[in-house]
């Protein structure tokens, strides 16, 4: 009903109120020539400056109502310090180019969570242990170190805090390190190390180890030279302000800088909707999430810009996204990527189902004539509770293999498809070694790191690096024909080292068939490996929104300009921190 309603409606400022929400009563209250809704428009960072001045006994600004009003002069003294006190932790966090009336659904999960973190580090609460999972994804170095000292500020006080992480900086802050490994899915699972930092050295098991202290020296870029430009003129969306960028075609291009600093405004929207527009794409539809979201949020603003050049070297757009893949347990790993139709293919071919004359057909659990009628192909029933949320059990007649019996008479290889369904993809590796169309599928989802997925596990269960790595796989297996331009926003959130190391193997390769690669990233050794890297800056908000320096690593690493410079030149050195030590520690400047 919203996705149908949705597409009649359109949203624009109140002609009343002009946005802002109050009646012109309440707009007509001033304070610092401003009202309320014009307050709660400026950033954080303007914000703090505006009632700094009140915030102290002595300041000049109470000066006056003391003489006057000394009560009001002691409201305004104690409000506005609470007000700086709070707003001091947002903006060491990186947040001041936030505004007040910021809507929740535009907020990134990183800007959630830090958000929540200085609620907690302000309350000044003790005896508590917090859990934080990747408290710096989506952040760049510099915000991970005002991280690093906001969860310092909640030990120091008497706090416990247990951590999920993959940047290496902040592991090495922690007093105690848990390894979980070896590897992923069946073959994870078991602690190979739990105690201080310095004893992992010596466990040969641990794939965090060879990062944590870079034994491997880096990540060394291909510098590959570009083979074209796409040059952009005139963008303006969010903070960008007439921005030009040079976008160089046939390599890899890691767009980095702050926070907030305008990056995936650059790519992810203002770059996909120009070149969509320019080669006649649809523009990608919003799922049921987006939908919703879309009626609470304020009217957005068109992206305004050009392309003047370089098109010609562009033939596709395609953009990888984390988005889930499907939001119901029908489609899984095998159904998105293509593989289960090669699978089907051969079990009609079985010299059993050619007898019965059996289609391919018949092994989709979408079709009601191969499909358990009870469950109709889901393999699970939702009991209804009448005052309590509905459960999910086993289908009690198929027990959860979605397929009716006579179905699952026929085998390929001694299993049956439900069987099949439940190998992961290094078991079916080793069982599908002589149909080389399945095995093209499988090579690629080994190559991307997820050998631990089962077949049939439900699009449901992925995470959004997981999500976002079936996508790329579906990509890699197809034929290339070069002239692609891939856009990845944040690739490597939530991914370990390792599995980064993999996700480069990959992109090199798209670039090695003449394609295009640009990612929005934080990892400074994902830059550093990068052909191009296109530093978005100074600052974030309202200091950022315009290219600060473009060149190759190398060139941007000695920018004194940039804010990204220190931290692509230590990734670029092999990893400056090999001694134990993260940056802030050896120069907390």
């Amino acid at each position: 009903m919203k996705k149908r309603a949705a597409r009649f409606m359109i949203a624009r400022p109140c002609p009343v109120c002009d946005g802002k929400r109050l009646r012109r009563e309440s707009l007509l209250v001033l304070f610092e020539g401003l009202d309320i809704a014009e307050m709660s428009r400026l950033p954080m960072a303007r914000f703090s400056k505006i009632f700094a001045p009140y915030a102290e006994a002595k300041a000049g600004k109470l000066r006056t109502l003391r003489k006057t009003h000394p009560e009001k002069a002691l409201v305004v003294e104690r409000i506005a310090g609470d007000l700086c006190r709070r707003l001091s932790v947002l903006l060491d966090l990186g947040l001041g180019y936030l505004t007040l009336e910021r809507s929740t659904p535009t907020l990134s999960p990183g800007e959630l969570q830090r958000l929540r973190l200085a609620t907690q580090v302000v309350s000044n609460l003790f005896g508590v242990v917090y859990v934080m999972d990747e408290p710096s994804a989506g952040l760049h170095p510099a915000d991970t170190e005002a991280l690093l000292r906001a969860l310092d500020g909640l030990k120091a006080v008497g706090n416990s805090l247990f951590v999920v992480e993959h940047d290496m900086d902040v592991v090495r802050r922690a007093d105690w390190i848990v390894d979980v490994g070896p590897a992923a899915g069946e073959h994870g699972g078991q602690i190979l190390y739990s105690g201080p930092i310095e004893g992992l050295r010596k466990v040969a098991a641990s794939e965090t180890r060879r990062h944590l202290f870079d034994e491997d020296g880096g990540m060394p870029g291909r510098q590959r030279e570009p083979a074209g430009w796409l040059r952009l003129e005139g963008v303006s969306r969010n903070n960008l302000k007439q921005v030009d960028c040079e976008i160089p075609l046939g390599v890899m291009t890691t767009v980095t800088g702050i926070s907030g600093s305008g990056k995936s405004s650059l790519v992810s929207q203002a770059l996909v909707e120009l070149v969509a527009a320019a080669l006649g794409a649809a523009p990608a539809g919003k799922d049921e999430a987006d939908t919703e979201a879309g009626f609470e949020d304020a009217p957005s603003v068109a992206t305004e810009g050009r392309i003047v050049g370089g098109l010609e070297g562009v033939r596709r757009l395609i953009e990888v996204d984390q988005k889930p893949i499907g939001r119901t347990p029908r489609s899984n790993l095998a159904t998105y990527t293509g593989l289960f139709d090669h699978v089907r293919a051969l079990f009609a071919a079985t010299p059993e189902a050619r007898k019965r004359r059996y289609d391919a057909g018949r092994f989709s659990f979408n079709v009601a004539k191969g499909r358990c009628p009870r469950c109709e192909g889901e393999g699970f029933v939702m009991v209804e509770l009448l005052f309590l949320p509905s459960v999910y059990a086993p289908c009690p007649a198929c027990h959860g293999a979605r397929y009716n019996p006579t179905t699952l008479e026929i085998t390929y290889s001694g299993k049956t498809i439900a069987e099949v369904l439940a190998l992961t993809v290094e078991q079916a590796w080793d069982f599908f070694g002589d149909a080389p169309n399945v095995c093209r599928s499988l090579k690629v989802l080994r190559e991307v790191g997820l050998n631990y997925l089962r077949l049939g596990q439900p699009a449901t269960e992925f995470s959004g690096g997981e999500a976002q790595r079936v996508k790329l796989a579906t990509e890699l297996q197809r034929a290339q024909r070069g002239g692609a331009l891939y856009v990845l926003d944040e690739p490597t959130t939530g991914l370990h080292p390792t599995d980064v190391e993999r996700l480069l193997g990959q992109l090199n390769a798209l670039v090695d068939a003449s394609n295009t690669v640009i990612l929005v990233d934080h990892d400074m050794k994902v830059a550093a490996a990068s052909d191009w890297v296109i530093d978005i800056g100074p600052g974030a908000g309202d200091e950022g929104g315009r290219i600060v320096v473009s060149g190759p690593p190398a060139v941007v690493a000695a920018s004194p300009e940039s804010r990204t410079a220190l931290y692509l030149d230590r990734a670029l050195q092999g990893g400056a921190a090999a001694n134990g030590l993260s940056h802030m520690e050896r120069d907390p400047n």
